[in-house]
């Protein structure tokens, strides 16, 4: 099994920045994801989960016009990809929260921090894990802001696992605020982070979407020797329809 390969059609608009009324103003990321999943033209479409189609507009407007361009590759991806598993948003979250604490600025870095351990503790819980277990990756993301993560942990102990913070209205504004903190950040690499954060994030939410099952074509009885072959139907190509 496996997915689609990514397929952009000729002539649609190069994506730029905020959100447009028609194709003939422009595109973002998602408005394009609208177009390819025959939505009404939106930059919030229904084929996207919203967490990950708040990352993927967040990104696109950090970039500057040049970088944006690199992700356009990636809109084919995201249609149809809404999985339905709770844990997607707090996978987002440890996603992009990971990826901004190194860079961002030190009041950013303690929501970040907060924002892993909360998550890998609220997942923790679902999975039968002992709360106080992280993963390698936000282990190793965590000790790039140690002064962040004391601070996480006192106000944790204070206030317990929060996971109202991870139900998607409240997982859209961590993420959105690790993809400004990526793109606030002194780096010299800043645009290279944004496309990975969401390169990243569409295959965090990969991960819990089906794979689409390989077309099952069913063997055809071989025609006798006395009997004559059908004629072959004329092959007619598909146009895109706008």
């Amino acid at each position: 099994m496996s997915r689609r390969a990514p397929f952009v059609p000729d002539g649609v608009p190069v994506l730029s920045r905020g959100r447009h009324r028609n194709p003939r103003r422009g595109a973002c990321f998602m408005e394009m994801a609208s177009f390819l999943a025959g939505e009404r033209w939106s930059d919030h479409p229904t084929c996207t989960h919203p967490v990950l189609a708040t990352l993927a507009r967040c990104v696109n407007d950090m970039l500057d016009d040049t970088s944006r361009q690199r992700i356009a590759l990636m809109i084919p991806e995201v249609v149809g990809l809404h999985p339905q598993d709770d844990r997607v948003a707090a996978a987002l979250v440890l996603s992009t929260a990971r990826a901004a604490i190194p860079v961002a600025a030190e009041e950013r870095q303690n929501i970040m921090a907060l924002a892993i351990l909360n998550a890998e503790g609220i997942l923790a819980e679902r999975d039968g894990r002992e709360p106080g277990q992280l993963s390698d990756t936000s282990r190793a993301a965590l000790t790039r802001a140690p002064a962040a993560e004391r601070w996480a942990r006192i106000h944790l102990a204070r206030m317990g696992f929060n996971s109202a913070a991870l139900r998607p209205a409240n997982a859209s504004k961590v993420v959105a605020l690790a993809v400004d903190g990526v793109a606030r950040a002194c780096v010299d690499d800043t645009e290279q982070r944004l496309v990975q954060m969401l390169r990243d994030g569409i295959d965090v939410v990969s991960a819990f979407a089906p794979l689409e099952a390989a077309p099952v074509t069913e063997a055809q009885p071989q025609p006798s020797v006395t009997t004559a072959p059908a004629p072959r139907s004329r092959w007619t190509p598909r146009t895109f329809a706008r």
